[in-house]
């Protein structure tokens, strides 16, 4: 996506030294675009773990040049396979939750395995790091055209009502998200913003509603920024507000991504998903969920029993960072002595969601219908 009109992907190689990656550092947003260069796969485990960067497609991807990295490093020492072995419990233990994550790892560990001589194998680790990221990109473009047909069904589904209607929603599709499933937690598009940048680059009248999504606010920072950059209409709203704009008719469409999702249609996303899910059932508001197919456990069927729920530090939920007079500062907002429960995701059970949208189609969240688009995973 573009940045101030310049193209960026949110991570790559370094353009004049491929043995270092470069990624767009989060932890600034909205506030200051910073550009990190990841030179080990040390860094690069700090990097996912402390949330340089975060969002399933982009985790994944980031794992995969963290395993290119440990290939470089693994090339110097005695046992190759060794240190490969160790890089990848290394970047395994960052963040439990994100399937992209173990996916990527067991993909270029497969991929090394290939290779005769280290030599071979960090060309092979670098062959697939690319592949990884340039395939999660090309997905989400393909997540953004299926998707732009259920926007254009809306479009001609509510043409009558444009005329009468009051802004700040009033003559648009009305979009809500949670957290950030857009360009900046993919390679690039994003998942649930794929289909709304479609939409706005087609010429659709659409208008997002930005969950804040606490504690560490990824819908008012990220969303809300790189919706911005793309001069895409839309509002920040408080977590708790989206009930209330369901209630009252302002949502035509919940569209949110997914850190795992079970091949029988359960969907395991940033902690409060399942709330507005639930709102979405009780006012018949469509409810979706954008993923690449990266993105489902083949192997997990019961999302509530045996999806990890990643618990981070209570500090997360107790500070809250801003800026002030060109600084960035963090406040605490919770009593100090007050212990917190930091639950980093939730699981919204298959039979509250309408529908999946992949790069290669719409199904119901749903075994058999999940099957029918994949069929080569199906028992």
């Amino acid at each position: 996506m573009k940045v101030s009109g310049q193209h960026f992907r949110t991570i790559w190689l370094k353009p004049d030294d491929e043995r270092v990656v470069e990624l767009i550092d989060q932890r600034f947003l909205p506030h200051r675009f910073v550009i990190e260069d990841v030179r080990t796969v040390e860094q690069m485990a700090t990097a996912i773990r402390d949330m340089h960067v975060r969002g399933a497609g982009l985790i994944g991807a980031s794992a995969g040049y963290g395993m290119y990295l440990a290939a470089i490093e693994a090339a110097l020492r005695r046992s190759f396979d060794e240190h490969m072995a160790r890089a990848a419990a290394q970047l395994k233990a960052t963040r439990p939750t994100a399937v992209n994550l173990s996916w990527a790892i067991k993909r270029q560990l497969k991929s090394v395995a290939d290779g005769k001589t280290a030599g071979e194998k960090v060309a092979l680790a670098l062959r697939a790091a690319k592949l990884i990221a340039d395939e999660d990109a090309e997905h989400c473009r393909m997540i953004g055209q299926h998707g732009l047909k259920l926007i254009q069904q809306i479009v001609h589904k509510k043409a009558g009502k444009f005329a009468t209607a009051n802004p700040p929603c009033g003559g648009s599709v009305n979009v809500l998200t949670h957290c950030n499933a857009g360009w900046l937690a993919f390679v690039d598009y994003g998942s649930a913003t794929s289909p709304i940048y479609a939409a706005h680059d087609s010429g659709l009248p659409v208008h997002v509603w930005v969950a804040e999504t606490r504690p560490r606010n990824q819908g008012s920072k990220l969303t809300a920024w790189e919706l911005g950059e793309h001069g895409v209409p839309h509002t920040v709203i408080a977590d708790s507000a989206a009930g209330h704009l369901m209630q009252r008719g302002e949502v035509d469409l919940v569209l949110v991504g997914t850190d795992r999702t079970t091949y029988t249609g359960d969907v395991a996303n940033k902690i409060g998903t399942y709330l507005k899910a639930l709102a979405a059932k009780a006012n018949n508001v469509p409810f979706y969920v954008a993923l690449p197919s990266s993105s489902i456990d083949w192997s997990m069927r019961d999302g509530m029993k045996e999806i990890p729920i990643e618990q981070r530090s209570e500090e997360e939920l107790k500070r809250a960072d801003g800026w002030l007079e060109g600084q960035q500062v963090e406040v605490r907002v919770a009593p100090e002595r007050s212990p917190a429960a930091n639950y980093g995701f939730d699981v919204t059970p298959r039979h509250l969601v309408t529908g999946l949208i992949t790069e290669r189609g719409v199904c119901e969240a749903n075994e058999k219908s999940i099957f029918s688009l994949f069929p080569e995973h199906a028992p």
